[in-house]
């Protein structure tokens, strides 16, 4: 069962409450750099990507936002660390939502000066603590036992908390990401019991495409069947794309996106003859087109399809020479193997 949140809003997106869990990625391009970075947003858009975060390290990237927003249609959020007067031109400049961690801002009237220009824009900010900073805020050695820095976590996050709702403000995200999968998990689970407001959840630092992938699929997997976490981030050292691409997967794998297209691909084995691996690569991004959802079936042969795949809405299956292309478990033709793709491809568009 999901967690009852308060409701908050980026832009037009809506994070927790009854709204579905919102995928997030963080562009990768010099923020200042206002061109380079709106391209980047607008292939994170054509992949799904329903938020986005711009790092903003100094005055020039926060003047940036302005611009950058003119040319993107996705709610867009600042990343300040250190600087709150970075935080307050980013909010003038219109960043749909911030994000700090209210430890490294400095004394509380900067604080406090952050919260009262996001209250006037009617913005929320995220309060986001890593693992890596509450570490340092304790002089603390790192590889703490996992329940003792979610601990450790959740006891800072509820202290800014307050403050928060003491001076009033309480459009309010909450995130308390580690690069140690359970301590992440820990960490939501106890904060869970202890506030409200909704989760953005992520594991950071999490690695390159491959170990990334599985770590933020353990981890996020189990928080959102625990029915934890409102919009989330893959955290990958990839073309951020990806971290879109994964994200979708995950929600889509726990039944979180029932509205999306789903692709099976048999794992291949000695009887495949057929170039399987790259075919299933092109089909996947092929079906980025597709205007309403389809099951898509690839496989190797004919052991796996058309029956293993019969409830697919089309499929393909590999053979000696020739293949077959079958559409709701019926065979829809036998095409030779240099012609196989490209008929399929063609019944793929006919999906619209």
């Amino acid at each position: 069962m999901r967690r009852k949140t308060r409701t908050v809003y980026a832009g037009k997106i809506q994070i927790g409450g009854k709204a579905p869990v919102s995928l997030q990625s963080m562009t990768k391009t010099d923020t200042r750099d206002a061109s380079a970075t709106i391209i980047q947003i607008k292939e994170l858009e054509k992949a799904g990507c329903e938020i986005v975060r711009v790092a903003v390290p100094d005055e020039a990237a926060a003047l940036a936002i302005k611009q950058i927003k003119k040319g993107i249609k996705i709610p867009l959020v600042a990343d300040i660390h250190f600087n709150y007067k970075l935080a307050l031109l980013a909010i003038d400049a219109g960043a749909d939502k911030i994000r700090i961690n209210p430890g490294n801002i400095g004394e509380e009237w900067k604080v406090k000066e952050i919260l009262s220009a996001a209250k006037s824009a009617g913005i929320a900010i995220r309060i986001g603590l890593n693992a890596g900073s509450i570490e340092k805020f304790n002089e603390k050695k790192r590889r703490e036992a996992a329940s003792v820095m979610a601990l450790k976590m959740v006891n800072k996050a509820k202290e800014y908390i307050r403050f928060f709702e003491k001076n009033k403000f309480r459009e309010i995200v909450i995130s308390l990401k580690a690069s140690d999968t359970m301590t992440t998990v820990d960490s939501y689970r106890l904060m869970a019991k202890n506030c409200d407001y909704p989760f953005h959840i992520g594991i950071t630092e999490a690695g390159t495409a491959l170990t990334g992938t599985v770590k933020s699929a353990v981890g996020l997997g189990i928080l959102l069947n625990e029915g934890l976490g409102d919009t989330l981030r893959v955290s990958l050292a990839a073309l951020p794309v990806e971290e879109i691409r994964v994200g979708r997967e995950i929600l889509k794998t726990l039944g979180l996106r029932k509205n999306e297209s789903d692709l099976v691909v048999c794992p291949t084995c000695g009887r495949c003859e057929v170039k399987l691996f790259p075919m299933a690569e092109l089909i996947e991004k092929e079906m980025l087109k597709l205007k309403k959802p389809a099951k898509i079936a690839v496989m190797g042969c004919v052991v796996n399809g058309p029956g293993e795949a019969k409830d697919a809405d089309l499929g393909i299956a590999g053979g000696k020479g020739s293949g077959l292309i079958f559409k709701n478990g019926r065979i829809l033709k036998k095409v030779p193997e240099k012609q196989l793709l490209k008929e399929f491809l063609k019944e793929l568009k006919k999906l619209g």
